[in-house]
């Protein structure tokens, strides 16, 4: 590849300090979308960005994939090269131990889930179990309620399409208590799908079940069950102290009566390291302080003004919250047995006539939006338009031939899962795969309905399920298959990661095989580098050993690379 301008060491003549100097059309496009701190250079064609770590690194990151002439090439290499640091050893924690479940508790826990459980004894409930996704957080949150003394009634709060899930686990895990205290082995807690916002009475239940999105309708009613545990699962929701969602939470939470509060999640912290403190301080109130000292000891502002964790304080943050609050173990650390999951990128033929005459305009309707848009809001949501819509052009230019890689694999009588994003695609693999009487997951369709199709897949009824990214991603097991197909690439390295992981988890007894379907001539390539070939941990306060940069950088990435397709037009 050629390159697309040049990179040079200078001494900016108004501020005073040294700083990189970047030229030529495509360079300056591509530095402007990711480097948010750029000054215009005395050219069209040249800008000037700051020398610091930071901004090294995001050079670096474009030079991996657009080359540029580096004129000032020994300052480079000692201003890129990463500094070997001496690792620490993380600091001990008190050992767990393989805790016994109560009596009220059905079935078998791993040792790893009994460990889980005496973290949980030990924390006096108020804890955040950051396990991997497919390690069982919810049967050894359970198993704590089986084992805890007056730890019903229970609120679960939890996306809506893990509802009937948690529903369908209470049932299989725990007995039911009766009022005198004894064990009834054939019977289960009392369970309540709470699905309206009317107010009304609820009745009394040992578990109370509701999305996120309800709860604020439904505080005064929930207030008043004299809640003693409160759960919530995906606990990354609450990441925003600003939402109705994390206001109603924490009134629930703060309430007298309450006594355990246990958050859920393998991914709490999704873009900053600050979203920590709001969710710590609905399961611990205090523990981080105020947000304010929060961030006057852990963080900095950016220029945005957002609260972003030091990097020289991210690892005895993680430290603090380890010893405190936090569990988290990953599959490779707890699950030796479990097999391992192979990522390939496999190259499909795509119509690349009807792909490029969609992208031309799309191209043209960017064009004349761009035109006409008054504010840089307007200039963004355009540019997002375009990209969904070429992502869904690239997904049915290269349709026929996914079709094919599918009856395939089917051909070897294995059970399948075939993901995609758009309903479009959704539909048209539903008709072109017909054959195979496939199930389905897709947004909009009732509990029940969703539910018979993953137990009609699981139980072998059928061995084919197409499933949409954004609504298959999370809550649901699919382990009866070990094959699964990628028709279309989001945009978000996570949502990838989840789907994998409705496979990849406790139960699975083979390899996972994860085929990222990449169509020939289309941006599919771009994205599949960037989702398939590395890999990339949220932040490293939940991890040791883990890179600093965060996921949106590489999302800029992403988007950088297909605003300059398109504005290329190759």
């Amino acid at each position: 590849m050629k390159n697309i301008g040049t990179l040079e060491y200078v001494l900016d003549k108004y501020s005073g300090t040294w700083t990189w100097k970047i030229t030529g059309d495509r360079a300056v496009f591509m530095v402007s979308k990711i480097i948010p701190k750029v000054w215009y250079g005395d050219g069209p064609n040249e800008v000037i960005v700051p020398d610091d770590e930071n901004t090294v690194k995001q050079i670096k990151m474009i030079l991996e994939r657009y080359p540029m002439e580096i004129l000032s090439k020994s300052v480079w290499q000692r201003k890129s090269s990463p500094v070997l640091i001496k690792k620490q050893k993380p600091v001990k924690i008190e050992k767990l131990s393989k805790a016994k479940p109560g009596k009220q508790f059905r079935g078998n826990l791993l040792n790893f889930q009994k460990e889980g459980l005496d973290f949980l004894l030990k924390s006096t409930g108020n804890a955040l179990l950051a396990d991997d996704m497919g390690l069982g957080k919810t049967v050894q949150t359970l198993a704590y309620i089986a084992s805890e003394k007056q730890s019903l009634p229970v609120l679960v709060v939890a996306p809506l399409v893990t509802l009937k899930n948690w529903q369908r686990e209470i049932i299989r895990f725990m007995k039911k208590r009766s009022k005198n205290g004894r064990i009834i082995e054939d019977d289960a807690p009392t369970t309540t799908l709470i699905r309206t916002g009317k107010n009304e009475p609820l009745g009394d239940f040992d578990f109370y079940i509701i999305n996120y999105e309800l709860l604020k309708k439904r505080l005064d009613d929930i207030s008043r069950l004299k809640i003693r545990t409160v759960i919530c699962d995906e606990v990354q929701h609450l990441r925003s102290k600003t939402t109705q969602k994390y206001t109603a939470i924490k009134k629930i939470a703060g309430l007298d009566i309450v006594n355990y509060r246990i958050g859920l999640s393998g991914t709490p912290i999704y873009n900053h390291g600050s979203e920590i403190w709001p969710i710590v301080d609905i399961l611990k109130p205090g523990f981080l302080g105020s947000f304010k000292e929060f961030c006057e000891y852990f963080c900095y502002m950016n220029e945005k003004g957002r609260a972003i964790v030091l990097e020289n304080k991210r690892e005895s943050l993680r430290h603090e919250l380890q010893k405190h609050i936090m569990l988290r173990r990953k599959k490779s650390d707890v699950l030796k047995e479990l097999k391992d999951k192979v990522r390939h990128k496999e190259y499909v033929d795509a119509d690349v006539d009807y792909y490029k005459n969609e992208l031309n305009k799309i191209w043209h309707k960017l064009e004349q939006e761009q035109q006409n848009a008054e504010t840089e809001f307007a200039k963004s949501a355009s540019y997002q338009r375009a990209i969904q819509s070429e992502r869904q052009a690239a997904g049915i230019a290269k349709l026929h031939h996914v079709v094919d890689f599918v009856k395939n694999t089917m051909e070897i009588e294995e059970s399948v899962v075939v993901f995609c994003h758009h309903k479009m695609i959704h539909t048209l693999l539903h008709e072109k795969l017909g054959e195979f009487n496939p199930a389905s997951i897709i947004g909009g369709q009732t509990d029940n309905v969703r539910q018979n199709n993953i137990d009609n897949f699981q139980e072998g009824k059928t061995k084919l399920m197409i499933a949409g990214l954004r609504a298959g991603n999370v809550g649901i097991n699919l382990t009866t298959a070990k094959y699964v197909i990628f028709a279309e690439l989001d945009w978000s390295p996570a949502i990838h990661r989840q789907a994998e992981d409705r496979l990849h988890r406790i139960g699975q007894k083979n390899t996972v095989f994860a085929y990222y379907l990449i169509g020939n001539g289309t941006l599919d390539d771009h994205v599949g580098d960037i989702l398939v070939d590395k890999e990339y941990e949220i932040d490293t306060i939940m991890d040791a050993g883990t890179e600093s940069f965060e996921n949106k950088e590489k999302s800029k990435l992403i988007l950088a690379q297909i605003h300059d397709k398109i504005r290329t037009k190759n």
